[in-house]
């Protein structure tokens, strides 16, 4: 084998499973690594459970004052907390604040953004991970691809809330961070991809497809993004992408068996021995959210920069993803005064 196949094979190992593997990459990057935090605010959705509460756990271990905690759950929010208070204090747990936020309901999106910004005057972090995973077809009450829904126009909306109050927060002087939860499922995106149509998205292309499509759609918003606020003047502003592994969370051990009864099992018991655990599937997004330096990219565990796939370094894909994703909010939230967002779309 050649070296540069070797360190290719490598870094896909160590990429997407657990255990010993994830330390076979050719750039190591640990939660030990993770800088000091304190005084720094983040949000994070999705924080509760899984590779969310891999991050908020991190964040709070290394001393960041507060962590919104974007979720439906309470009871899964008062579980964390538990647990967070026993390992690092009490007084540690009560530096979260959790938010009741159904990514679906681009409305409480919207309040819950506003309700951030009256709450706190900084922003350092914002971790877009909650998502829907490989499940089935579904429309939204706006009549939109629930994968879409929640795994891209909600953290749109999400983030285009609240990018004024972090670019205020990145002009003191310090580095800002977004990371969104993309995946390497991507892959699966159908090649006829366009983003010209609601009609288009509102097409059922099978459970692999629905799901890679929204994650392919996470990479090219981020560097859309980037496009639009660092290189446009806001240089401490970094976005990046982020491709967390096979992690063992309730997608892939309940919500997998949704849309395959029978082939579940390879994923929720075949292969959850390989299976990277909720600290682990967090390195790349704490990565991205509290050490880079560089904005645009794609990055796969522990901190390895990918391409992706052709569809995801294809720009002008990317600019009419947010076209039609402006358009469909528009047309969705047109009394909701969502028009002043017109500059992060």
């Amino acid at each position: 084998m050649l070296v540069g196949e070797h360190i290719l094979v490598s870094n896909t190992i160590g990429e997407n499973l657990g255990s010993k593997a994830h330390g076979i990459t050719t750039r190591p990057f640990s939660l030990d690594q993770v800088p000091d935090l304190t005084g720094k605010v983040a949000v994070v959705t999705g924080g509760s459970e899984g590779i969310g509460y891999g991050c908020t756990y991190t964040l709070l271990k290394h001393n960041i004052a507060k962590v919104y905690i974007l979720s439906l759950s309470e009871d899964a929010v008062k579980g964390a907390k538990e647990a967070i208070a026993k390992e690092l204090g009490q007084p540690v747990a009560d530096r979260t604040r959790w938010m009741h936020c159904d990514l679906s309901d681009w409305r409480r999106v919207k309040g819950v953004a506003e309700e951030i910004m009256e709450d706190t005057n900084s922003l350092d972090i914002l971790i877009n991970n909650a998502g829907r995973g490989i499940m089935t077809y579904q429309l939204t009450e706006y009549g939109v691809d629930r994968h879409m829904a929640v795994n891209h126009f909600g953290p749109v909306i999400l983030t285009s809330c609240l990018l004024p109050l972090m670019k205020r927060t990145a002009e003191k002087g310090d580095f800002v961070r977004i990371s969104n939860q993309a995946s390497n499922v991507h892959h699966a995106t159908p090649n006829d991809t366009e983003f010209a149509s609601l009609e288009e998205l509102n097409r059922d292309i099978g459970p692999n497809a629905l799901y890679g499509r929204s994650k392919l759609a996470a990479i090219l918003y981020s560097r859309y993004l980037a496009r639009k606020v660092t290189n446009a003047g806001h240089p401490n502003v970094l976005i990046n992408a982020t491709h967390p592994g096979f992690v063992s969370t309730n997608m892939s051990k309940k919500d997998i068996f949704e849309p395959f009864p029978l082939g579940g099992y390879a994923m929720a018991v075949g292969i959850e021995p390989f299976k990277k655990d909720q600290f682990q599937g967090a390195v790349s997004t704490m990565f991205a959210a509290t050490y880079t330096q560089k904005s645009s990219q794609y990055i796969c565990p522990p901190a390895v920069p990918e391409p992706g796939n052709k569809q995801a370094q294809d720009d002008a894909l990317g600019d009419r993803l947010m076209k039609l994703t402006w358009e469909v909010v528009m047309d969705k939230m047109k009394d909701e005064g969502i028009e002043q967002l017109r500059p992060f779309f």
